[in-house]
């Protein structure tokens, strides 16, 4: 992959059709990346990591593969892919959008993306003072 194939993470879709700022997307590059990874091996979901083992990337995995509890919350859907991130870990991003991206490089050894010589990447803007304003509340906690 080629620097000139990664797409701006600036383009990527930031509110949802009712105008409500979204927690999380993901630009084209991203999308692509995802349905390659499910015409592989089917419904995916996505956890951000929290700094363990991988880092703090974003990891995909198969539905089902990694179990969510109460202790996560869920961002959204990019892809047709839920995104969650632990819930303490929320609490220090709750004012942050994240947008999923693709680089080149080695994915996290346990993320399906792992081995194709590109990986999931989190690059994010604050929300702003508008953003979070119609943000309050929306996740469920």
């Amino acid at each position: 992959m080629s620097s000139d194939q990664i797409t701006d993470a600036n383009v990527a879709e930031q509110a949802g059709v009712d105008g409500t700022p979204l927690r999380v997307t993901a630009t084209p590059v991203a999308l692509a990346l995802i349905e390659e990874l499910r015409s592989e091996y089917g419904p995916v979901m996505f956890h951000q990591s929290g700094g363990c083992c991988d880092g703090s990337s974003p990891m995909c995995y198969p539905v089902g593969d990694f179990l969510v509890s109460d202790g996560d919350v869920n961002l959204g859907t990019v892809g047709g892919a839920d995104f969650f991130i632990s819930r303490s870990q929320f609490e220090v991003w709750k004012h942050t959008h994240l947008i999923l991206d693709v680089v080149p490089g080695r994915g996290g050894m346990f993320s399906l993306e792992n081995g194709r010589e590109k990986r999931f990447h989190i690059r994010s803007r604050l929300f702003s003072e508008a953003e979070n304003r119609a943000l309050e509340g929306a996740c469920k906690l």
